[in-house]
């Protein structure tokens, strides 16, 4: 079989083992589909847990993936929307059904039978990803080159959901774990005024001083105590321990959001923490108007976002570094 007709891609053959190098027939996209080549795809913390067998695969093995850009190389019956040469993003949700009660409610994060990119089918960490059509995200005045782009599909998207969720008069807000989606959600907290206090990992001084150089007004460890009451906190760190602590740390009527798709248990904890009306909540997935708003906000105020860089074949490492903390940012795979 000819080169141009193969695709590269990094296989999860099955939970808990390291990804495989494969060359791979180059699919056809069906009706609705297209075919994209992979500019950048970044790794998300959810490809960890998929990885580490956190979450149960309804598919193996699978190629993971869902912060995905690229280019629009062929296109499958029905599609008017994407022309062959548009640059696009992929995201994690990858279908919904559009009849269900959340569907036609506006909550299609919410869908009864969704379909997630790298995980219910194949995803970007390869040189070639098949994806709905309708679900691809036009990247138009994003300007950023690929690999500065891509966390934004995911650790932007479910940052800007986060955000909403924490509310809009959340003025004091704390962000704990201090990584790909907190990075960046820090700079939009910071632009539209809000008071931002960071949470690492105890004794990480690197990523406290990183959260400082991005307006951080405060940045400590996850065992400290912010120097005011929070009006909110979000969790990115999938750690259900930091949920009493950050109850402790908002005040009176304060919001506490789980911004993760997977977190540990969270431990029994006082009633009075939760007491004087504090809520705990959780971000499930995203939608397609998250990401018309989240884009519309950075085309005025863009972000900067870290990234390090790693080949496709070197993906095993890329997640190997995320799960031991050694990142200051989002990795990124290019092929």
């Amino acid at each position: 079989m000819e080169a141009s007709s193969r695709m590269r891609a990094m296989v999860l053959p099955g939970a808990g083992q390291p990804l495989e190098w494969q060359e791979r027939p180059r699919p056809s996209p069906a009706a609705g589909e297209v075919r994209l080549r992979v500019l950048a795809c970044a790794v998300c913390r959810t490809d960890l847990h998929i990885v580490d067998g956190d979450l149960l695969l309804p598919l193996q093995p699978i190629v993971p993936g869902h912060e995905i850009v690229g280019t629009v190389e062929a296109v499958g019956a029905g599609v008017e929307n994407h022309r062959v040469g548009d640059r696009v993003g992929v995201p994690w949700l990858g279908h919904t059904c559009g009849h269900c009660a959340y569907c036609g409610s506006g909550s299609e994060n919410l869908c009864d039978t969704p379909r997630f990119t790298g995980f219910h089918r194949d995803g970007g960490f390869a040189s070639h990803v098949i994806a709905e059509a309708d679900f691809c995200l036009p990247l138009d005045g994003l300007g950023q080159d690929p690999a500065h782009l891509a966390p934004l599909m995911c650790a932007g998207l479910i940052g800007w959901r986060s955000l909403k969720a924490a509310g809009h008069d959340a003025r004091r807000l704390g962000l704990y774990g201090f990584g790909a989606a907190a990075h960046l959600i820090a700079q939009v907290a910071v632009a539209e005024g809000r008071q931002v206090h960071a949470f690492t990992r105890p004794g990480d001084l690197v990523a406290q001083d990183f959260a400082r150089s991005l307006g951080a007004v405060w940045a400590g460890g996850s065992d400290q105590m912010p120097p005011e009451p929070l009006d909110a906190a979000i969790l990115f760190a999938p750690v259900g321990e930091l949920v009493p602590l950050a109850l402790r740390a908002v005040r009176k009527g304060g919001r506490v959001v789980c911004g993760g798709i997977h977190m540990s248990d969270i431990p029994s904890f006082p009633y009075r923490l939760l007491w004087q009306e504090r809520q705990i909540s959780s971000v499930a997935n995203l939608t397609r108007q998250d990401a018309h708003e989240f884009f519309s906000r950075i085309r005025t105020h863009p972000v900067k976002v870290q990234v390090k860089i790693y080949a496709l074949a070197q993906a095993n490492q890329a997640l190997a570094d995320l799960r031991e903390g050694r990142l200051q940012g989002a990795a990124v795979l290019v092929p």
